[in-house]
């Protein structure tokens, strides 16, 4: 049966802005960047945490025909395709500091929840992420 994640995906419009995001703000390491031909095979990770890859993935084909593309674009613009990444991190405030003085937009500034500090950003073509520091167990 299945035993781990290894790729999710998230629809950017602009694969070399969302370098630029992901790596230059969020701090990502770039783990694939190949040339397929017919698409840019374009993954990310968190540094050190390989196995666990965010592609990184234009709307279009070979995946989707252009009206199917074009819907989508759209709902990302929009902001309409809910939640797509989840990260977590080990002091929340430090983090929310450190992307706020890097220019990254956010939806919710930290608050604390049941399950520990939350933040919400966007990404730059409208992805909802969200940034958490877990409450202790116990």
């Amino acid at each position: 049966m299945l035993s781990s994640i290894s790729v999710s995906g998230v629809f950017v419009l602009d694969q070399d802005e969302a370098l630029d995001f992901y790596v230059g703000k969020l701090g990502l390491e770039v783990s694939n960047d190949l040339d397929l031909g017919f698409m840019r095979w374009l993954t990310v990770r968190v540094p050190g945490q390989p196995g666990r890859d965010i592609l990184l993935e234009k709307p279009g084909p070979p995946a989707m025909d252009e009206a199917t593309a074009e819907q989508v674009r759209d709902l990302v613009t929009k902001g309409a395709t809910g939640f797509t990444v989840g990260f977590t991190t080990d002091d929340c405030r430090k983090t929310y500091e450190t992307l706020l003085a890097r220019g990254v937009e956010f939806t919710q500034e930290p608050t604390d929840q049941s399950y520990g500090t939350d933040i919400g950003i966007r990404d730059p073509f409208g992805n909802h992420i969200r940034i958490v520091q877990l409450a202790p167990q116990g």
